[in-house]
């Protein structure tokens, strides 16, 4: 529980909250900013809301321009709301529902399209854990009759494949299987994968795709074996070429144990980038809520 904007962003940084989450806990954070402040003036309302949009927009740097996109539409509505005589705190939350509906009304279209590339009771390889889409890829499937089977990588160190995943795919009917990270090269061809698809935390203009670490090598493994791999998300002109996006790096002491548990010999030093880079002549497509779109043609999105 949450009871000041910096708790949010702090658990965003935490990662308590992960994939689509954090945008949505952004969002329900200025709209709590905007509650610490409402017996403020004005002027120090808008104070208060700009930093709390600096503060939860930043609490991760990879993603801080799409979430930067989150907090500033709220801080818009925090202020019309003011200069109207309305609670800004009761704007800025119904504007975070408006916003957690449209990313899953986005989800739900992308879906549709790319379980059209999905053969009939195929095999599908995940990674990470993609929230909203991946419920929506799989609901698609049944609604279809696609009884497809779902493998999904454990993604140490936080296990999001084999503890979110794969929760998800099991308790919504498929046949789902758990493997170890170092695994996807060599069960793609002995368990005949069809796609490999993941989310991305950034899809840039140029093509490359920021996700999970671990997301390129799998991709390679895919290119390798001729299985195409779709990223689903939406292109962000915030980010024209990767150079712009900052890698983040966590605690390296995280990937020296599993689930508490240590796993390396003390003094052994861990290194943790949160995410890799995926150059775009290693997928097929992005998958958005218009169209499948050549990684080297993302500018189409917009026009």
């Amino acid at each position: 529980e949450c009871t000041r904007h910096e708790e949010v962003a702090r658990a965003i940084a935490d990662m308590v909250t992960q994939s689509g989450g954090p945008y949505t806990a952004a969002a329900m954070g200025m709209a709590l900013a905007a509650y610490e402040a409402r017996r403020m003036s004005e002027d120090e309302f808008i104070e208060h809301m700009t930093g709390a949009a600096y503060t939860l927009s930043h609490a991760r740097p990879t993603t801080s321009k799409k979430m930067e996109a989150v907090t500033a539409s709220c801080l818009s509505v925090a202020e019309e709301a003011v200069k109207q005589g309305r609670r800004a705190d009761e704007a800025v939350f119904l504007h975070a529902i408006e916003l957690t509906n449209h990313r899953y009304n986005e989800s739900r279209k992308a879906a549709k399209y790319l379980v059209d590339k999905i053969p009939k009771d195929g095999t599908i390889m995940t990674q990470c854990f993609a929230e909203t889409v991946i419920g929506m890829i799989l609901r698609e499937c049944r609604e279809r009759g696609n009884n497809v089977k779902v493998i999904c990588p454990e993604t140490r160190p936080y296990f999001q494949g084999a503890r979110l995943t794969a929760s998800v795919a099991y308790d919504m009917g498929f046949d789902v299987t758990v493997i170890s990270d170092n695994m996807p090269a060599y069960v793609m061809k002995a368990k005949g994968v069809d796609l490999f698809t993941s989310a991305a935390d950034v899809i840039c203009m140029d093509g490359h795709i920021v996700n999970k670490v671990g997301t390129f090598q799998i991709a390679l493994a895919a290119k390798h074996w001729g299985i195409p791999y779709y990223v689903t998300g939406t292109p962000d002109r915030k980010h024209p070429t990767v150079d712009t996006v900052k890698i983040e790096e966590r605690d390296g002491d995280l990937v020296l144990e599993a689930m508490g548990v240590r796993t390396a010999m003390q003094g052994v030093k861990g290194f943790y980038p949160a995410f890799d880079i995926t150059p775009p002549d290693l997928c097929e497509g992005v998958v958005t809520d218009k169209a499948i779109y050549s990684p080297f043609e993302l500018e189409r999105y917009y026009k």
